[in-house]
């Protein structure tokens, strides 16, 4: 007996730890169904069907030889703008259709640019099987950023408004946080918090929550629509009294930090130096 319960506390703490598909964002129904997963369709044939004149556009064009005849130019199309950032975690080779627009890799980054406003199928296959497909309601001038789990399925993670700087170099860095991750002394971009509005939500914080956990909720909430300076996650990770929940909180908040060059500061919220190095290690190792 004794055995058995050592068994289940471990995996009770291995579990713990573990990152857990499906934790964050909200789950979006499978419109797929059980016909369509169960024939294939390859890439190159789905292209076909993008040759096809858009509605309200007739012009079918006529060939002789091999040049187009009369061809129906179209320069500077206006569709609308929004954008898709879909990532697939797992290994594989994986093909996602956003509209009429197709992208096969075995990266797991999927990015979708010059998209329509509106409702927008989004459909996913896997080793050319449709696995997954839903309806994504996409606006004018905003990325919506998305993971999906084969297990799982497809969780929209948040919606963040285009701005004119892009930011290409690294992936994980745009992944949760678009436009806000500047280095130097450039100026933080996104929805970072400005400083009179995070002394009224830290004020606030402080004066109706007593305890840590209480105060943790309410940074967890606003980290849904929030960034955050690395000076003002500092304040927040000092207020919180135990050094192992201080942990918790600084790793979780690193994916909201708009200046990330500058997360040294947060090193200063705890009181002991092994967190400081644990939190170190976790941010070397991401």
């Amino acid at each position: 007996m004794k055995k058995i319960f050592i068994s289940w506390m471990l995996l009770a703490g291995i579990s713990s730890w573990a990152q857990e598909a499906g934790k964050a964002g909200e789950l979006l129904k499978n419109e797929a169904s059980t016909t369509e997963m169960r024939t294939s369709k390859s890439p190159d044939e789905r292209n076909k069907t993008f040759d096809q004149p858009r509605s309200g556009n007739n012009t079918i064009p006529q060939r002789s030889g091999n040049r187009i005849k009369n061809p129906n130019y179209q320069w500077n199309r206006n569709y609308g703008y929004a954008e898709v950032f879909l990532r697939i975690p797992e290994q594989g080779f994986f093909t996602v259709e956003v509209g009429d627009q197709m992208m096969a890799n075995g990266s797991g980054k999927y990015r979708f640019f010059d998209l329509s406003s509106g409702r927008m199928p989004i459909s996913i296959y896997e080793n050319g099987f449709l696995i997954y497909r839903t309806t994504l309601m996409l606006r004018n001038n905003n990325r919506m950023v998305l993971d999906f789990f084969t297990n799982e399925g497809l969780y929209l993670l948040d919606s963040y408004p285009v701005q004119n700087q892009y930011g290409f170099n690294d992936w994980n860095d745009i992944w949760n946080n678009p436009y806000g991750n500047h280095s130097g002394d450039w100026p933080l971009q996104g929805n970072v918090m400005d400083n009179h509005s995070f002394r009224q939500f830290f004020d606030m914080m402080m004066s109706n929550e007593s305890f840590d956990d209480g105060k943790i909720k309410m940074i967890n909430q606003q980290m849904r629509t929030s960034m955050f300076t690395s000076a003002q996650i500092r304040d927040l990770v000092k207020a919180i009294s135990f050094d192992n929940k201080k942990l918790v909180l600084a790793k979780s908040m690193y994916r909201n930090c708009a200046d990330k060059d500058r997360y040294f500061m947060v090193y200063d919220a705890f009181d002991f130096e092994s967190s400081k190095r644990e939190l170190m290690d976790y941010i070397s190792n991401l």
